[in-house]
């Protein structure tokens, strides 16, 4: 194994338990509330006041790591993470969770900002595309983990919360006790998010859809899967298995995205999920084996619209310009996913539990038309000037976005001068 990836053992380990944690406790409030009976709408804000949280951590995290060091910060956050997950488990109310959830979501940012600046500045062009690798693969291993520990105690009891908060504890053992120096993290000025728009118009606005869809999937997916019948098991292994989609649909769309124009990709992933939402709406609910195929399915392309999105903005940006775009980027993915679970919410409870895969067809045949509009009225980028595309997490900070911009420095001149 590289030595980059092993001398950064402790950062991964702390990054797998916090995606093994997270994983978890998102399933789990999502089928706990609808064993309370909580009402969808109740669930909807519950679980959308996480991304709430996320944003206002992305924000003011790299302020308190500048002020006062990653592994203070780190430490405070994951203490802060652990406790929260333990007052779900003990105060079941509803306006208590909301509450908890936005601390939840600040602490988990702010974690991940730790855990990817610190690997950002552990990286150099030679090792990046390997700790790319590993961080990738431990974030996707450690949500699927999350799910199936879903299996090993019921819902309705406290070990679950208990092994969500042993598992974050347990992600600041090594952190804290290493020897390596903490980097300096520079906190980027932000482009607005209206000259973001006016450069990039798709890129933005697939960066807010990526939110709102890929939200509802993970925050309202527990909700509907208990609503029409499943037990515990069958909901984890649908979450497990929209995760897995993600995995391997990654490398053939990315495939696809730097040998074809990006807009043409996008507008077909959005055309997909469209009907693969449609044929999911129209489906039996107690055809299981179908449920899990689509899902897979879906989540091969729902899972990637994050890095199309992303990459395709960066074309359209100079490159002293891309780092201060990402806050405008997380922003935009962020206020999606803070409505969408709502929007979805009352659907399903004023319309049908059928509204789940119903709102996310139509957001996606709506953007599927916005993205033929901009093919329509604006030029492509050259294939030979557009970036590689770089796999990325569901959830992208700032200090990850950096690394990625580096690999894809470096992807591109590889690609450069392998060009005759």
């Amino acid at each position: 194994m590289n030595k980059a990836v092993l001398s950064n053992w402790p950062l991964f380990f702390g990054l797998t338990m916090i995606m093994v944690g997270n994983g978890l406790q998102g399933t789990l409030l999502g089928v706990r509330a609808s064993l309370e009976g909580f009402d969808a709408l109740t669930t909807g804000f519950i679980m959308s006041f996480y991304y709430f949280g996320f944003l206002l951590g992305s924000w003011l995290s790299p302020r308190f790591i500048r002020n006062v060091g990653h592994i203070r910060v780190f430490a405070a956050l994951a203490s802060l993470a652990s406790t929260t997950v333990l007052i779900h488990g003990i105060v079941v109310d509803p306006w208590i969770w909301c509450i908890i959830r936005i601390f939840t979501g600040f602490s988990y940012a702010g974690l991940y900002i730790v855990i990817e600046s610190w690997l950002n500045d552990a990286s150099d062009n030679k090792s990046r595309g390997r700790v790319m690798a590993a961080y990738m693969f431990l974030c996707y291993l450690g949500m699927i983990l999350g799910q199936l520990l879903m299996n090993i105690a019921s819902p309705n009891d406290m070990e679950l919360f208990v092994i969500t908060s042993i598992l974050v504890s347990l992600a600041l053992l090594p952190i804290s006790l290493s020897t390596r120096p903490a980097p300096v993290l520079k906190v980027p000025k932000v482009i607005n998010i209206r000259e973001l728009y006016r450069q990039s118009p798709l890129g933005v606005v697939g960066m807010a859809v990526s939110g709102m869809i890929v939200s509802v999937l993970f925050s309202i997916g527990p909700v509907y899967t208990t609503t029409i019948g499943y037990d515990v098991s069958q909901t984890s292994f649908f979450i497990a298995f929209l995760i897995l989609g993600g995995i391997c649909g990654q490398v053939p769309i990315g495939w696809l995205s730097d040998r074809f124009d990006r807009r043409l990709v996008l507008t077909g992933v959005m055309l997909f999920i469209g009907v693969l939402s449609s044929i999911a709406y129209l489906a039996p609910a107690n055809n299981i084996p179908l449920a899990y195929v689509l899902i897979f399915f879906l989540g091969c392309l729902t899972l990637t619209i994050y890095s199309l999105a992303l990459a395709h903005t960066n074309d359209h940006l100079e490159k002293e310009q891309i780092m201060s775009a990402s806050a405008s980027m997380v922003l935009a993915n962020g206020a999606g996913a803070s409505i969408s679970p709502i929007l979805v919410s009352f659907l399903m409870e004023n319309v049908g539990i059928e509204a789940f895969y119903s709102t996310i067809s139509v957001i996606s045949f709506c953007m599927f038309v916005f993205a033929l509009y901009r093919m329509g009225t604006s030029e492509s980028v050259p294939l030979e000037h557009q970036g590689a595309y770089i796999l990325t997490p569901m959830r992208a900070s700032m200090p990850m976005t950096e690394t990625m911009m580096k690999e894809q420095d470096a992807s591109t001149a590889e690609k450069t001068a392998e060009t005759p």
